[in-house]
C-alpha cells in the first residue's frame, strides 16, 4: 500500500504558500464555477406528483469527493451509484463534495447534506486540514461532532481517513493519521484507512497536478469505498 505523498505535493505547498494563495486553493481547490459540486447548489422544490425519493447515501467531502478535474459522472459517488444500480439496491447516491472544504466547513453544512431520507453518510474530510496545517485536535472534535451529529439522526456513517503531506514533519504526519483512527475506534464507526489507498503517489493515476486522482484513479477510490458500502446496504436490505 503506498501512502506516501508525491515529491511534488511539498513544492507545490511551499511555492502556494510563497505566491500567497492558500494551499487549499492551489492544491484541493477552492470552489470555482465549473468545479463547485452541485450539491452546493439550492436544490429546486421536490414535485409533489413524483414517487417517493429513494433513502440517500451522502458523500460529505471535499474536491476529491467532488470530482475536482473531472466530470460528474467521473466522481466517485457517481460510481458508487453506478455499482449500487448494478446491484438493485434502491439508493441514490448524493455528492456532497465541495472543493476546498475542511472539516470545519464539513461540519457547518451537515444539516443541510443530511435533509431529506439520507440513511448512510461517508465522511471524505481532513485532506484541506493536512495541507493547510490546522490544528488535529480541531479537525479531531469536527469528525466527531459530524459522527455524532449524524447519528442522532439514525445515520450510519462511514469514515474515510486522510493522509497528511510530509511539508509539516513526521509528528503532525502520524499524528494526522492517527486522529482518525481514535474517532473510528471511540465512536464505532465503519472505517477506511485511506480513502487514496493505491492512489497517492501514482503518477499514472492522478492529475498533472499529482494530487487529485484521474478518471482510472477515481475507479480505484470507488473500489475503496464499496465493499464497506456493500455491507451497509446488504444489512439494511436485510432488515426491512
Amino acid at each position: 500500500m503506498n501512502r506516501r505523498f508525491p515529491r511534488r505535493l511539498a513544492i507545490v505547498l511551499v511555492c502556494a504558500l510563497v505566491a500567497g494563495c492558500s494551499p487549499g486553493a492551489c492544491l484541493y481547490g477552492v470552489s470555482t464555477s465549473n468545479q463547485e459540486s452541485s450539491a452546493a447548489q439550492p436544490s429546486t422544490p421536490a414535485d409533489p406528483a413524483a414517487p417517493p425519493a429513494r433513502p440517500r447515501v451522502v458523500a460529505l467531502g471535499d474536491s476529491l469527493t467532488a470530482g475536482y478535474g473531472l466530470l460528474e459522472a467521473q466522481a466517485f459517488p457517481a460510481l458508487l451509484q453506478k455499482k449500487i444500480d448494478e446491484n438493485g439496491y434502491a439508493f441514490e447516491v448524493i455528492n456532497a463534495g465541495v472543493s476546498g472544504d475542511t472539516s470545519a466547513g464539513g461540519l457547518r453544512r451537515l444539516d443541510w447534506a443530511l435533509d431529506g431520507n439520507a440513511r448512510v453518510l461517508i465522511v471524505a474530510l481532513g485532506a484541506n486540514d493536512g495541507l493547510r496545517g490546522l490544528p488535529i485536535a480541531e479537525m479531531k472534535q469536527n469528525l466527531g461532532t459530524i459522527v455524532d451529529r449524524a447519528r442522532e439522526k439514525n445515520v450510519v456513517v462511514i469514515l474515510a481517513g486522510m493522509e497528511a503531506p510530509p511539508n509539516y514533519g513526521p509528528e503532525y504526519v502520524q499524528s494526522f493519521r492517527n486522529a482518525y483512527r481514535e474517532v473510528a475506534a471511540s465512536k464505532r464507526v465503519l472505517f477506511i484507512p485511506f480513502l487514496l489507498d493505491q492512489v497517492a503517489g501514482v503518477s499514472t493515476l492522478n492529475q498533472p497536478d499529482g494530487i487529485h486522482p484521474n478518471e482510472e484513479g477515481t475507479r480505484v477510490v470507488s473500489e475503496n469505498v464499496w465493499p464497506v458500502l456493500r455491507n451497509v446496504l446488504d444489512q439494511m436490505a436485510g432488515s426491512q
